[in-house]
């Protein structure tokens, strides 16, 4: 084994875990140069460490759409951030449409209805956001249910994510509750890394003689 390519590998993936603490913190603490900056590196930060893991490139492009839809968003870009965010979903699912997995018709059943819930709940509070926003929804959704498709790794990632995506809509709707930003960064977080992970994770490790 590569030990100083292993340990490059971990550094990087240190480096993501660690901004994505500070981020964390930061929102939850109103810092608002350390919630910025951080936020605008968590994903550069990921890609470096896919890069490293050989991620297939629609997964390095959706983690580049993410990083581009944080920076949208963090500079008042809202549209133009939602849209970079649905670029990155629609290569999440060509990535996972593409790979072989069980097509459980339960997981599209559960979700499928967890999202009619989602958009019944908060459609009231969301004016003219209703209808982007429950499409866009409907593709974090269709991103939950073909990750899972893939293995239950990846699906906890897609799950993780449409989390953290529903907790904005919730603010969206006037639904605001103390300690949602920080749930909301740390399921990203956790959720990004969960969806690449789920797939790099099978690429066999190199060994040199």
């Amino acid at each position: 084994m590569n030990l100083g390519r292993l340990a490059t590998d971990r550094r990087r993936l240190t480096a993501y875990w660690s901004a994505a603490v500070v981020q964390v913190a930061a929102v939850a603490l109103d810092v608002k140069i350390l919630r910025q900056s951080s936020k605008i590196a968590l994903m550069p930060l990921l890609l470096s460490w896919t890069r490293s893991q050989q991620a297939h490139p629609l997964l390095q492009a959706a983690l580049l759409a993410s990083a581009a839809g944080d920076l949208l968003l963090e500079t008042r870009f809202e549209l133009a951030g939602m849209a970079a965010f649905a670029a990155a979903h629609a290569c999440y699912l060509a990535f996972f449409v593409s790979k072989p997995g069980t097509r459980n018709w339960r997981t599209l059943a559960v979700y499928g209805a967890l999202w009619a819930a989602l958009i019944a709940a908060l459609s009231p509070g969301l004016g003219n956001q209703k209808i982007p926003v429950a499409a866009y929804a409907l593709l974090l959704t269709a991103t939950a249910i073909v990750s899972r498709w893939h293995n239950p790794r990846s699906g906890l990632g897609g799950l993780l994510f449409l989390i953290s995506d529903a907790l904005i809509a919730l603010r969206m709707s006037g639904r605001d509750f103390p300690g949602r930003g920080p749930l909301t960064m740390s399921t990203y977080a956790a959720g990004q890394y969960f969806l690449t992970a789920g797939t790099t994770s099978q690429r066999p490790v190199s060994r040199e003689q």
